[in-house]
């Protein structure tokens, strides 16, 4: 009995290993922003892929304004919470920034069905296949969690990155940050 009890009180769930147990299907973080000092961001992101509409992108296509890329997928629950609400930052800082959406997980007509259903206006990326856009963000600042945002300044480095769903609020003061990075 004793060995019993002491198995159970080691199996108790919380945090990561419940919402890996719970059939959610993916990994939701509760909103950890980081931001990258102009002097630490590396590297600018360097990528390759397409658009739902067969449109080929590369990372140069977003450098010399900053870029939001948010990574989602149809299903994820937290990305259809977020989705009016990146659209409306979207549109209030379109001089200063431009957005694109990645999906993770899903083929062009679910993702495009997602985009039309929550009014969605900038682009998405299919990721699904091959994983080009999430590869190019592996290392110190990876897409951890679905949904993840990160925030490029004008010269495609990493300036912020935000797992889980965004504040609205944050995100505007993010792509802020990031416009008034030193060149």
């Amino acid at each position: 009995m004793a060995t019993c009890a002491a198995v159970a009180g080691c199996t108790s769930s919380s945090g990561i290993e419940q919402q890996w147990g719970d059939g959610k299907g993916y990994i939701s973080a509760d909103q950890i922003v980081s931001e990258i000092a102009p002097e630490d961001r590396g590297d600018p992101i360097e990528f390759d892929s397409e658009l739902s509409d067969g449109t080929k992108i590369t990372a140069a296509d977003y450098q010399g304004k900053v870029a939001v890329l948010n990574f989602w997928f149809a299903g994820c629950v937290p990305c259809r919470m977020e989705a009016t609400d990146l659209q409306a930052v979207s549109e209030e800082v379109s001089d200063d920034a431009a957005f694109l959406g990645v999906n993770v997980k899903d083929q062009p007509d679910t993702a495009d069905a997602f985009t039309r259903r929550f009014d969605v206006t900038y682009p998405t990326a299919i990721d699904a296949n091959t994983g080009s856009v999430q590869l190019a963000f592996a290392g110190m600042t990876a897409p951890n969690a679905t949904p993840a945002t990160f925030v490029l300044d004008p010269e495609g480095r990493v300036s912020a990155r935000v797992l889980g769903p965004v504040d609205p609020s944050i995100l505007r003061a993010l792509v802020k940050t990031a416009a008034a990075t030193p060149e």
